[in-house]
């Protein structure tokens, strides 16, 4: 069975990975191998990055690092399903997660749990990615990303954002 590890730099009070945000705060995960890139694969990415995003900041919440992926024999003993619930879970409190790739079933999870997957065509840097998703913040976000908006309990947000077009 594969276990998993959240990793913080901040004040676990303060940012625990569930904990409430203020409304319209995108919480948003990262498939990476090293912290520095979106480079995983939903299924074989060793480490989520997550933050908290608005369209003026900017938060580190955690990383959370799943054991065992490069362990062959572990992989093989825990059952997929197990391993997809696990990393489903651990995405619970986020709207958007970003990958190099994602399975179609696996896909069908994810969105079931309310959660926009958004796989990109290559490597990206975080800091990069997290620069451009505000700036789509702040440009008035499409339909999808105002969806993803208004789950944050954003009850203002919807109307301000129509009236940009």
């Amino acid at each position: 069975m594969s276990s998993i590890r959240r990793l913080s730099l901040v004040d676990k009070r303060l940012r625990e990975i569930g904990a409430e945000r203020p409304a319209g705060t995108l919480r948003l995960a990262i498939a990476t191998q090293d912290m520095k890139r979106l480079n995983g694969h939903f299924g074989s990415a060793e480490r989520f990055a997550i933050y908290d995003v608005t369209p003026d900041s900017l938060s580190f919440i955690g990383a959370v690092v799943f054991e065992n992926l490069s362990d062959e024999l572990a992989v093989q003993r825990t059952p997929h399903h197990e391993r997809l619930a696990a990393k489903i879970a651990v995405l619970a409190s986020c709207q958007l997660f970003f990958c190099i790739g994602i399975g179609g079933p696996s896909a069908a999870r994810v969105i079931s749990a309310n959660i926009h997957p958004i796989k990109l065509p290559r490597p990206e840097g975080i800091g990069a990615l997290l620069a451009r998703v505000q700036s789509r913040l702040k440009a008035g976000p499409p339909p999808w990303l105002r969806r993803a908006i208004a789950q944050t309990g954003a009850r203002g947000e919807k109307a301000r954002l129509d009236e940009k077009g």
